[in-house]
Formats: C-alpha cells, sequence, structure tokens
C-alpha cells in the first residue's frame, strides 16, 4: 500500500471555494487506476498561519507502479486544474509513504 500525501496551505478568503473543488478534485483523482480511497483531513496542530488553512490529503494506492503511472500519465494536469483555477493562493508539498498492509 502506498499513500501519497499532499500538505495543502490555503488562503482563508478562498478556502470555502477551495474544499468545493477539492473534494470535486478528489473524486476525479479516485476514478484513476490505482486509487483505492483517499481522505481529507484539516490541520488543527500545530495552527494555521494567520489568514491560512492547512489541508492535508492522503490518498490511498496499490502499488509504487500504480503512483509511477499517475506521476507520469495524469500529474501534470492534475496538478495544473488547481493553478489555473486558484493561481497563487495556495501551495502544495507532496511527499510519499509505504506500508506493509
Amino acid at each position: 500500500m502506498i499513500v501519497y500525501e499532499v500538505d495543502l496551505s490555503v488562503r482563508e478568503d478562498i478556502y470555502a471555494d477551495y474544499r468545493v473543488w477539492l473534494a470535486a478534485h478528489v473524486e476525479e483523482m479516485l476514478a484513476l487506476a490505482g486509487f483505492v480511497g483517499a481522505q481529507i483531513l484539516e490541520q488543527r496542530e500545530p495552527p494555521a498561519p494567520e489568514g491560512m488553512r492547512l489541508v492535508t490529503v492522503h490518498y490511498r494506492l496499490i502499488d509504487e507502479a500504480a503512483l509511477g503511472r499517475y506521476l507520469a500519465e495524469h500529474a501534470p494536469r492534475m496538478r495544473e486544474a488547481g493553478v489555473r483555477r486558484f493561481g497563487d493562493t495556495f501551495t502544495a508539498t507532496r511527499r510519499v509513504l509505504a506500508g506493509n498492509e
């Protein structure tokens, strides 16, 4: 099992719209081969900087090959969708975690 983690820092003034978009974006990701689940989490501690909201999305994939396919075939388009809609009002960092499940 692979967890693809996306940490988001979102400006408070666009947060409501971003969350609506993010829910649809996650559903689109889950339709891709190899994705088996996702969870959207709001960070409570440590608190976000003033004027920001912090969100983490954990995507679960069946294996590293599925992640590799996503990164090669879909990631540029999926990432660009958020930038095109919200510009520089958010930032994203990513990491990959592996488990023995």
